[in-house]
C-alpha cells in the first residue's frame, strides 16, 4: 500500500538528569531557580518527568521525534482545555535547548491523582461512563484545523497498516502461546474496517497511565504528545486495556460506537498488546502478566 506511513527507524533517546534540568530552568526561567527539580517516578518513554517544586512539572523529550510534539501542544492544549470535561495539562512557558540539552521542552502545572489500573478503578462502570463522556467531548471541538498524523504522534489517527510488519512480527515472536489464528483473524478484520473519513480529535495513547483517579474515580487525562485529528478508533483501546468487560460494553454504548470503528479499536488494542507480549514473553513482572490478561481478554470477546 503506498499511502502507508514510514514509521522511519527508531528514535535514538537521549539521558537527561534532574541536574541538568535544573540548569535549564536557571538558564531560562529564573524565576523558578531556586525551586528543587526531583524525577518523576514512572515517568514514561517519549520524555523525561520532573517536578519542579512542589506544584509544577518539567517535561522534556527524550528524542528529536518526540520534541515535534511541544509546539502541538502549546499551540493546541490551551484551545481543548475549556471544552473538556477533566483537567488535562496546559503548558505554562516553552524552553528552548540549552545545559547541553538539543530540543524544545515544556513546564506545566501538576496534576494530582494515581495512574488508573484495572484493581483501583472503584466502580467500572461509571469509570467507562465517564471516559466516555471524555473522549465524546473531545471528539465534539472542531477539527479542522488540527494536527493530521505524522510523526509527532506516531500516525496516530492514520491507518492500522502502519503497524502491520510490528503486529506480524509480534504474532511470529507469539506462535505456539497464543491462539494466532485467531489473533490474526481480529487484525484482518481491524485493517479491513472502513473509516469514514471524517476528521475528529483523539487523545492517541489513552492508557492506563495516562488516566488520573482520585478516590478510585477518573479525575484527570494526561500526555496529549500523540493527539491530533482523524481516525478516532486509536482512542477506544482502552475499552479492552483497561475496562472490564461490563465496562466496555457501557463505554461503546454511551459512545454509540459502530462496528467499524470498534473493530479498529480492538485493532489498535491488538497491536499494543501482541508487541507487549512478544517482548515480555519470558517475564513474569506485573506489566507482562497485564499484558497477557488484555490479549486474553480481546481473543475471548471474539469467539
Amino acid at each position: 500500500m503506498n499511502d502507508v506511513p514510514d514509521l522511519g527507524p527508531m528514535p535514538q533517546r537521549i539521558t537527561v538528569s534532574a541536574e541538568q534540568a535544573g540548569r535549564l530552568v536557571a538558564e531560562q526561567f529564573p524565576q523558578w531557580a531556586a525551586l528543587p527539580v526531583t524525577a518523576v517516578e514512572n515517568a514514561g518513554w517519549d520524555n523525561w518527568t520532573f517536578h519542579l517544586g512542589d506544584d509544577m512539572l518539567l517535561r522534556l523529550p527524550s528524542a528529536e521525534e518526540y520534541a515535534l510534539a511541544v509546539e502541538k501542544e502549546h499551540r493546541w492544549l490551551p484551545e481543548l482545555a475549556p471544552s473538556l470535561p477533566l483537567p488535562i495539562p496546559v503548558p505554562l512557558a516553552k524552553g528552548g535547548p540549552g545545559a547541553g540539552y538539543p530540543f524544545a521542552w515544556s513546564v506545566y502545572r501538576w496534576i494530582d491523582g494515581t495512574p488508573a489500573t484495572f484493581e483501583s478503578v472503584v466502580d467500572p462502570i461509571r469509570f467507562a461512563e465517564d471516559l466516555a463522556d471524555f473522549v465524546a467531548a473531545l471528539q465534539s471541538i472542531d477539527a479542522s484545523e488540527g494536527p493530521q498524523p505524522g510523526k509527532h504522534n506516531w500516525f496516530r489517527g492514520a491507518t492500522l497498516w502502519t503497524y502491520e510488519a510490528q503486529a506480524h512480527s509480534a504474532l511470529d515472536e507469539l506462535r505456539g502461546h497464543i491462539d494466532d489464528a485467531l489473533a490474526r483473524e481480529i487484525w484482518t478484520q481491524a485493517l479491513e474496517a472502513q473509516w469514514d473519513g471524517v476528521d475528529v480529535w483523539f487523545h492517541g495513547d489513552l492508557a492506563p497511565g495516562n488516566l488520573l483517579l482520585t478516590d478510585g474515580q477518573l479525575s484527570a487525562v494526561i500526555d496529549f504528545g500523540t493527539c491530533g485529528v482523524g481516525d478516532p478508533g486509536c482512542d477506544l483501546a482502552i475499552a479492552w486495556t483497561l475496562l472490564s468487560a461490563a465496562g466496555r460494553d457501557a463505554f461503546r454504548k454511551r459512545l454509540a460506537v459502530d462496528d467499524a470503528t470498534w473493530s479498529r479499536g480492538r485493532g489498535w488494542a491488538l497491536w499494543k498488546t501482541l508487541v507487549s507480549c512478544a517482548n515480555s514473553l519470558d517475564e513474569d513482572d506485573a506489566e507482562a502478566v497485564n499484558a497477557r490478561r488484555v490479549l486474553a481478554e480481546i481473543l475471548t470477546e471474539q469467539r
